[in-house]
């Protein structure tokens, strides 16, 4: 009967360490799934067509927010996350949440980008503008 318990052990032993040496290396996966520095975080759909107010929305975007949230919201590796995304739903991130973070700025608290600054030179205008585009982005994409 010992015999077998030892004979046991040993198969245990070595099946375990065969599987160790055949399992992916955790680091590696990592780093296959980390975007390049730069890349957009996120593929969307863009819609048809956009509302004036939208257009307008995409163009100031386009002057002061893209360097860090990337071409059409999509996120910047290393940058800032991507807008076009569910935990900036309507519900979640109200419209009145993305002026305060143009006005004063964000404390990073989903995301390990660290901080937004305040963003200066655009109006309140300019940032309702700048809600409207994303908020058409985000319905493109399901995100309502």
């Amino acid at each position: 009967m010992k015999t077998y318990i030892l004979y046991a052990a040993v198969a245990a032993a070595i099946a375990g360490g065969v599987w160790l040496s055949l399992r992916p290396d955790p680091a590696t996966e990592a780093e296959a799934a980390t975007p390049a520095q730069g890349a957009a975080l996120v593929a969307i759909s863009l819609p048809e067509t956009l509302s004036a107010q939208a257009v307008m929305g995409k163009r100031a975007f386009e002057s002061t927010c893209i360097t860090c949230h990337g071409k059409n919201a999509t996120g910047k590796a290393g940058f800032g996350p991507p807008l076009v995304h569910k935990i900036y739903e309507p519900s979640h991130h109200g419209d009145m949440a993305f002026l305060a973070a143009v006005q004063a700025g964000v404390r990073a608290h989903h995301w390990r980008f660290g901080n937004m600054p305040p963003q200066e030179g655009l109006t309140r205008a300019d940032t309702a503008n700048i809600v409207t585009y994303v908020r058409e982005l985000q319905r493109a994409n399901g995100i309502n």
